[in-house]
């Protein structure tokens, strides 16, 4: 019997916290699920938990077998001198990824987690999987970067490759651009990159271009959508639909994968863009519309980033659960502005955060201030993606 959708979360993925005062912090995951159960949209019964973690060769398909390596032998290195050097080398002594004792088996883990998801939906067993944990798009086959370790995205997407042969589509609507999966990919013409994100003359890591288009046989299986700071919900959404239809008729997958990082939100305290919960809504739904139209329903979403964790990731990475399995809530929340959330949701973490937790599903706009310059940023975005499209 094939399930509609699956919810995986693996449960050593939330030991992936770099220190106290690292902005990611898997907390996130923990009040998504308890948003999710609070609005009777998940049950225990209904979340996978791998078992395993998965062989060390799985991770090399993307990864340099030294630099697996490294990350492993951090944890027994003793010699601080010797532990500095072998971080510095690999890219583990930065402000963005420093090493932490288990960081091979946390990472390894969100690999799990994803790769248990890519399985689900191309074996047959799923239409649909959402992996929360996954979507560490910054990490190079070399390096740790942007707070990324393992690129479980690229792992994902290399093992339906090798095993199922499938066209790939990547779609990234982080507020920074998905390097590690563009480059990993950069020239493969049956994968498929696309990242709509802040542009890179203003932020992390500072590429993601227009001009970005692959190399070699993957010419023309890479699009970047770099948006204007402070862009708002209306432009960002022309620009996401503009494009990624073009994109996908041009392209034909056979599989989606998305990665979801809410960090374009105007709470967020890592970006510039300007957005609403808005766009979290609406990103899943035309997702899972365009999986059922060109993959045959085939669609797996990951998590990402998302720095607003009390605000904005739960309700956030909730909505695309409730998009995913078509709950009646979606449609309740898209008809009335005013949803509320879980009362006992609200209450049960309101005092761990630094702020007042929101009452609804939806934002309230008058605590978004408006952009002054909203007309000249609109052109600018619609100028960008005539750009984009122009060879399709």
């Amino acid at each position: 019997m094939v399930s509609n959708a699956l919810f995986i979360h693996h449960s050593d993925s939330t030991g992936y916290k770099f220190h106290d005062d690292h902005p990611f912090d898997p907390i996130r995951q923990t009040l998504t699920i308890d948003l999710l159960k609070e609005a009777g949209a998940l049950a225990d019964d209904d979340i996978l938990s791998p078992d395993y973690i998965l062989d060390e060769a799985v991770i090399h398909l993307v990864h340099r077998a030294d630099y697996v390596q490294a990350v492993k032998q951090l944890d027994d290195e003793d010699d601080p001198r010797r532990k500095a050097v072998l971080a510095e080398q690999f890219g583990l002594q930065t402000e963005d990824t420093p090493f932490f004792a288990g960081l091979h088996k946390a990472a390894s883990a969100i690999a799990t987690g994803s790769l248990e998801a890519a399985e689900a939906v191309m074996s047959g067993k799923a239409l649909h999987a959402f992996h929360l944990a996954g979507g560490l798009h910054h990490a190079f086959p070399d390096r740790a970067s942007g707070f990324c370790v393992y690129n479980d995205a690229s792992i994902a997407i290399k093992h339906i490759r090798q095993k199922y042969g499938a066209r790939v589509l990547y779609v990234d609507t982080d507020v920074h651009h998905g390097d590690g999966v563009q480059w990993s990919f950069y020239d493969d013409p049956d994968v498929c990159t696309y990242s709509i994100h802040e542009t890179g003359k203003y932020l992390f890591p500072g590429t993601g271009f227009a001009f970005e288009k692959g190399v070699d046989k993957g010419y023309g299986a890479c699009f970047n959508m770099p948006l204007e700071p402070f862009t708002e919900d209306d432009s960002w959404l022309e620009s996401f639909n503009v494009t990624i239809r073009r994109v996908i008729d041009s392209f034909k997958p056979d599989v989606i994968i998305s990665q979801h990082g809410c960090d374009a939100h105007a709470f967020d305290p890592l970006s510039h863009i300007h957005c609403s919960m808005r766009i979290y809504q609406e990103i899943p739904a035309i997702l899972h519309e365009l999986a059922h139209a060109y993959t045959g329903g085939r669609w797996i979403a990951l998590g990402g980033g998302g720095y607003d964790i009390w605000r904005v990731v739960p309700r956030a990475w909730s909505l695309i659960w409730l998009e995913m399995t078509d709950h009646p809530l979606a449609a309740a929340i898209r008809d009335n502005k005013r949803s509320p959330l879980p009362r006992a949701w609200r209450e049960r973490w309101q005092a761990q955060s630094d702020a007042p937790l929101p009452e609804n599903w939806q934002d309230d706009l008058s605590a978004i201030p408006v952009i002054p310059r909203r007309g000249i940023i609109t052109e600018q975005n619609r100028l960008t993606q005539a750009i984009v499209i122009q060879d399709l």
